[in-house]
């Protein structure tokens, strides 16, 4: 097995010492033979101890993406069989498996790699160069996996169209890797009709990472008014619905991404139930506000404000100027459903925020849930980024309408 070899430099490759799987740049002390991009590398210590190996690119800060902490494996089929068996496994294991995740990168130990399963159809994303050599491979044996259970696979749909292409030195890809199919794929999530447009959608086109907060809500909502911000094709708002809210307006800035959320509401007879409004909820927030406006539930889920540390301070005025607005629309009593999809937003950060959110706007928070993402989207210890979705279900109170019940006499009551 000729591969080569990248030395770290002494006292470094901390990442990797604490279960990570990622070398920086900086790191490197020395390599040696073939280190093109691309290629299947070992990583040794300062003192020559074997780390493991990976794929190396020379684009990227990342220098290397560590597969296997063995220098001696072959990548090759039975690899990804190993690994992809394993994630389905845990999968069938953690959530409800007729839409989901079922390989998510790193915190799968496949890098650069992620899987989504919608019903009968996947959709592949490649984000690392050296992942790109394997992307026909690991679908094929992802079908096999799936057949194995009696699972067969209608299509399949690349989605490897984020930014993150040009930095690894890859080309933007938006195509079928199977024959051409219908790409707006029928699913049932939490027992609510969708069609997710896995062309145009966002991400693989849809957000399976909040299907559990989203039952949440649904379990929450029965017999609420609720005010759903940044709807996108109306996911929240319509577990809202199948609750048993009594009405929900549902708002995003997208007249596509409402279209879409019309059509799903549609599905699921809930038209009536379900008020849909295209504005910028930045806008509407304080227009709500000034005409008095109250809801049982708000519920915020906004697209990351920061995708880098150097934006979060900024990205902090951002998240703490909405949940101002989304507290002071919510009833003494009521309930805001709140959250980050920034990795960059720490817990820490996004509870601190909350605290600031609610001194300023003069209520009183208590916490009812904290969530992460779903199972399916396992958070990896070691890697910080793949901890990224705070989810807070908080009752706010406002504390001069308490004082103004508890000052009323009973016959004023």
């Amino acid at each position: 097995m000729d591969r080569g070899i990248i030395t770290l430099k002494k006292g470094e490759g901390r990442t990797l010492k604490a279960g990570g799987l990622w070398v920086y740049d900086n790191e490197i002390a020395s390599m040696e033979g073939c280190t093109e991009d691309g290629a299947i590398v070992s990583v040794h210590d300062f003192d020559e101890y074997p780390m493991g190996c990976g794929f190396i690119n020379s684009r990227s800060k990342i220098r290397v993406r560590l597969l296997s902490r063995s220098e001696n494996v072959n990548i090759d089929r039975e690899f990804f069989r190993r690994r992809l068996e394993a994630a389905w496994d845990y999968r069938k294991k953690t959530v409800d498996i007729s839409s989901c995740r079922i390989v998510f990168g790193e915190a799968d130990l496949l890098p650069g790699l992620v899987i989504d399963k919608y019903s009968d159809v996947l959709v592949i994303q490649i984000s690392a160069l050296g992942m790109e050599q394997f992307k026909l491979m690991a679908v094929q044996v992802m079908k096999e996996v799936l057949l194995a259970d009696g699972i067969c696979v209608r299509g399949i749909f690349e989605r490897s169209d984020g930014k993150y292409r040009k930095q690894e030195g890859l080309p933007v890809v938006k195509d079928f890797i199977t024959d051409p199919f219908d790409t707006m794929v029928p699913i049932c999530e939490n027992g609510v009709q969708m069609l997710v447009d896995v062309k145009n959608g966002q991400k693989t086109g849809y957000f399976l990472d909040q299907k559990y907060n989203r039952l949440a809500i649904q379990e929450l909502s029965k017999g609420m008014t609720v005010l759903d911000c940044f709807t996108h094709t109306g996911s929240f708002a319509l577990n809202a619905a199948k609750g048993g809210a009594a009405h929900v307006t549902a708002v995003d800035a997208s007249a596509l991404a409402i279209s879409q959320a019309q059509k799903n509401a549609g599905l699921n007879e809930f038209e009536d139930i379900i008020d849909f409004r295209t504005a910028d909820v930045l806008d509407l927030l304080p227009e709500l506000e000034r005409e008095g406006r109250k809801y049982d539930l708000v519920i915020l889920d906004p697209p990351a404000f920061t995708k880098s540390r150097n934006s979060v301070k900024h990205a902090m005025k951002g998240y703490r100027d909405i949940n101002i607005r989304g507290m002071k629309l919510v009833k003494n009593g009521g309930f805001l459903a709140t959250c980050s999809c920034s990795s960059f937003m720490t817990y820490e950060l996004f509870t601190r925020m909350l605290h600031q959110a609610a001194s300023s706007a003069h209520r009183i928070i208590r916490q009812v849930q904290y969530r992460t993402q779903s199972p399916d989207h396992p958070i990896l210890w070691s890697a910080d980024e793949s901890y990224y979705l705070k989810f807070y279900i908080l009752q706010i109170t406002d504390p001069f309408q308490i004082r103004k019940e508890d000052s009323m006499t009973g016959e004023d009551r």
